[in-house]
């Protein structure tokens, strides 16, 4: 079933109703042609249908990564927010055989399929006010964004559930191999390097292993996807212009675990901990990011914060909520 919006035709998403999803078309690059897919949930709210709040949420994925947390959708459709997500080009839905899983070779090239979500949003559907909310590599990826957006009016509030802003080694492995992945990256961009990611993280959450989520193993494989240098490098720089300082103009709030466990076995603190990042980092980078930013550090919050145990998705939602209020408070009709 199609649903045309202006020049806009969104179809029935991989999700089933009320999800539909439409592909855009991206400049191709060296593999040929590339796309993005952004999927869309309408709120229940009559009041948005009939002209009022128009608000709306764009939700941006993580690496090895695409959106299924429908009950994340759930939250910000019971509040109002018609629900966004977009699944970057060579992911998810946007993965094509001819792919380099998740390769990219500059952060700044997402700006084409954000800015084209962003106007269909804003453009298309009317919506007068936009949240962005980006999870690990997408909260590194949309914080970069709304920087460069900063001054525009394209975000009006920017949430980071457990942003990718440091790379999860020492500082003294982080500094004497960052020179040598920019060199890889520039010279042998599409090399794979031999650092293969912990399957042990999807083992947590996936219903077949340890966890009780279910999503298609095909696009968030347990032992990942390929790292490649250029990726890597893109990373890094993105990273470092978060330690000079960002320029967000936006109310920010940033969220992440209050512990972190690195291993390379099973444990079973990686069901309350994040296993992916230091948290640590993120609560230290977070003032960086601009002069309106809330930090918020859960307890047994899990890497994907709305992917912990329901006690403690109750609390990450409450604080959600609270944060939304006092920034994106409902205006009057």
């Amino acid at each position: 079933m199609a649903i045309t919006v202006g020049a806009v035709d969104f179809l029935t998403d991989i999700l089933g109703e009320p999800y539909q999803s439409i592909d855009l078309p991206l400049a191709a690059d060296h593999e040929g042609d590339v796309v993005a897919t952004l999927v869309r949930r309408r709120s229940a709210d009559p009041g948005a249908a009939a002209g009022g709040s128009r608000r709306a949420v764009l939700y941006v994925h993580g690496f090895v990564d695409y959106f299924f947390q429908t009950h994340l959708a759930d939250f910000y459709a019971e509040r109002g927010y018609d629900f966004y997500a977009l699944d970057l080009r060579k992911y998810g839905r946007s993965l094509r055989p001819h792919h380099s899983p998740n390769y990219i070779h500059d952060l700044d090239a997402y700006d084409e399929e954000l800015d084209e979500a962003v106007r269909i949003i804003r453009e298309v559907d009317g919506h007068d006010t936009l949240l962005l909310n980006g999870h690990s590599t997408g909260g590194l990826i949309s914080a970069l964004y709304a920087d460069r957006r900063a001054g525009q009016g394209t975000i009006d509030a920017l949430f980071l559930n457990s942003p990718f802003l440091s790379l999860p080694a020492p500082l003294l492995i982080r500094t004497l191999g960052a020179p040598v992945v920019d060199l890889l990256g520039r010279l042998v961009a599409t090399r794979k390097l031999p650092a293969p990611l912990n399957p042990h993280y999807v083992h947590s959450l996936h219903r077949d292993f340890r966890g009780s989520w279910e999503f298609d193993l095909t696009l968030k494989p347990a032992g990942g996807f390929p790292l490649y240098a250029g990726w890597l490098a893109a990373i890094q720089r993105g990273q470092r212009r978060v330690r000079r300082g960002l320029g967000i103009d936006c109310p920010v709030l940033v969220m992440a675990s209050t512990a972190s466990t690195a291993t390379t076995e099973w444990d079973d603190a990686l069901l309350r901990t994040d296993g992916v990042l230091r948290a640590d980092d993120i609560a230290r980078l977070a003032p960086r990011l601009g002069p309106r930013v809330t930090t918020v550090r859960i307890r047994d919050g899990v890497h994907d914060l709305v992917l912990s145990m329901p006690e403690v998705r109750e609390r990450i939602f409450a604080e959600l909520d609270l944060w939304l209020r006092a920034y994106l408070p409902e205006r009057a009709g």
